[in-house]
């Protein structure tokens, strides 16, 4: 019953194969230079994992401004060394997820 069936599936272009371009071009539009579906996807991930990259700046100064002015208080001192390695993890677990999303595709798409 849960028996492994094969699937082969085939490259699908989204714009040829839904008509999408045939379409803009009887409209007057120019489907030359339009990025396909799947480089608008990666843009995107591109995109978030920018953002990303640009909370773990932020989480790390402030964590830092927190430590330099903890002035000796234990309690600040903590918050400012959990910030910094809840944002730490948090950043390694962003880019690992990447690192091992892109492997796979890499290696499955050239097959």
């Amino acid at each position: 019953m849960f028996a492994a069936i094969p699937a082969f599936a085939q490259s699908y272009n989204f714009i040829s194969g839904s008509g999408l371009g045939t379409t803009a071009n009887q409209a007057g539009y120019d489907t030359a230079g339009a990025p396909s579906v799947e480089a608008l996807i990666g843009n995107i991930i591109l995109i978030l994992l920018s953002f990303v990259g640009v909370i773990f700046l932020v989480l790390v100064i402030y964590a830092a401004i927190i430590w330099m002015t903890a002035q000796g208080n234990e309690e600040k001192a903590k918050k400012a060394l959990q910030i910094l390695t809840d944002s730490i993890i948090g950043l390694i677990i962003t880019l690992s997820a990447y690192a091992i999303t892109s492997l796979l595709i890499s290696y499955f798409w050239k097959q």
